[in-house]
């Protein structure tokens, strides 16, 4: 029975990932602009004031949430990845796949990276992703 793609972590490269978040402050700037330059016979409904503060508030929660999910997948990958030390894998590799027992874990910003001891040499750097569990 084989397992694959033991403590992937999928690294995010959209464009929503990279554009700069607008924090607390940047909301206030914002805010308070928009008070500045209201028009004095038609004011900012007070709902839709208490509106656009709820919702930002809402906002920062969810990052909040979303941040603490990622460090929860982190560290499971981490978790997945110390618990192949001293197991039998296959390393799948385009020139063919070699047997060998997982025997070091190291971490590169983050993502796991296995050093695996076949009959003939030791592989570093070995993905977990790149390996099939043997039993």
């Amino acid at each position: 029975m084989a397992v694959n793609a033991i403590g992937v972590v999928a690294q995010s490269t959209s464009a929503a990932a990279q554009t700069p978040n607008i924090g607390e402050d940047d909301f206030l700037r914002i805010l308070l602009t928009q008070l500045q330059f209201q028009d004095p016979l038609k004011p900012v409904d007070d709902e839709q004031f208490v509106a656009q503060l709820a919702q930002f508030s809402a906002l920062e929660i969810n990052r909040e949430q979303s941040d603490k999910i990622d460090t929860l997948v982190t560290i499971e990958s981490v978790n997945q990845a110390l618990a192949l030390v001293g197991k039998t894998v296959q390393v799948n590799s385009s020139g063919g796949g070699q047997s060998g027992s997982v025997t070091a874990v190291s971490f590169d910003t983050g993502v796991p990276l296995l050093t695996v001891k076949t009959s003939t040499t030791t592989l570093t750097s070995v993905r977990p992703q790149d390996i099939t569990l043997t039993f």
